[in-house]
């Protein structure tokens, strides 16, 4: 039932039906007061140095928009990177260091899925994951990092930072409930709006390819895969962040036939324990214009000095 509702949201704020875009006219004066709200929360607020160089990479809707592997290439950049995040999805509160800079401290039900896929792929990065960021970008300057990277960071407002915005297009121009916009572009908000083809290019490699794939996948907006995906024999969708079970897996492989589940690396690291499982793997990879590299290396060390 949760799959359906997720599945119903997403069609709703993204690829509305007739009956879906009635509904949103309806709720436009909820969405009047939400965006209202929104904007004095923002006029209330007044940006604070940690005393550290902070680059958000973030969104202005609901759901995903590959700002994960923006942040892994940013980060490639740096010396001594932190990487700061909620950690939706984890079973864990309050603030947790995933990872130091040379070693994994928790396991992925702690850190949440995102976390753990910077904290593998990232060999020199902190991953701090916090409910209140501030608290995590202060946990990072005393630790000797030289950046913060913001994972989702454009709403948080009393941060002082570079926003990287990433251009989602969607049918749904309103905010929260009759659109898919948490906030709107406010624009006396200095941000850096990044567009795909423009600003950076989406790449995938296929690790481990069978003859019956089955695709698996619990990220948002799951359709946003169609344009890199080889031929595959079903698609199972879940939840963001949902945890899988081998037992679940199994009923997958065995009710298709599939010789293997492909995956992305983000669904890849719920799964690394279950060794029975034939795994095929969607690896994504971002190519950043170097006009992006060299924006957010001007700030970091103007910032510094």
């Amino acid at each position: 039932m949760k799959r359906f509702w997720v599945a119903w949201g997403e069609r709703y704020l993204y690829n509305p039906s007739l009956i879906q875009k009635i509904l949103s006219v309806l709720l436009l004066p909820l969405s009047w007061i939400y965006c209202l709200l929104a904007y004095i929360r923002y006029l209330r607020s007044r940006p604070k140095s940690f005393g550290i160089p902070v680059v958000s990479v973030g969104n202005l809707i609901v759901g995903g928009s590959g700002k994960t592997p923006i942040v892994v290439e940013l980060a490639k950049h740096f010396e001594k990177p932190a990487i700061v995040l909620r950690g939706y999805g984890r079973q864990s509160r309050g603030m947790v260091v995933v990872k130091d800079k040379s070693t994994i401290l928790c396991d992925v039900i702690k850190s949440g899925d995102e976390a753990m896929l910077y904290a593998q792929m990232l060999d020199s990065a902190m991953v701090i994951v916090s409910e209140i960021r501030e608290r995590a970008i202060a946990e990072a300057a005393s630790m000797g990092c030289d950046v913060v990277l913001l994972d989702d960071g454009y709403g948080k407002h009393s941060i002082e930072k570079l926003n990287l915005l990433i251009a989602v297009p969607t049918p749904n121009p309103y905010c929260l409930p009759s659109g898919a916009y948490r906030e709107k572009l406010w624009s006396s908000k200095k941000v850096i709006v990044m567009m795909e083809r423009v600003d950076f290019k989406r790449s995938v490699t296929l690790k481990n390819p069978t003859e019956k794939m089955v695709l698996v996948t619990a990220i948002a907006r799951p359709e946003r895969l169609d344009p890199f995906l080889p031929e595959v024999i079903e698609k199972v969708y879940f939840e963001d962040h949902h945890f899988f079970t081998q037992g679940e897996l199994e009923m997958i492989v065995e009710r298709t036939g599939a010789t293997s589940l492909l995956v992305t690396s983000k669904d890849l690291v719920k799964m690394s324990s279950y060794k029975k499982l034939n795994i095929s793997v969607l690896e994504l990879s971002i190519e950043l214009n170097e006009t992006i590299i060299t924006t957010v290396k001007d700030y970091v060390n103007a910032a510094k000095n």
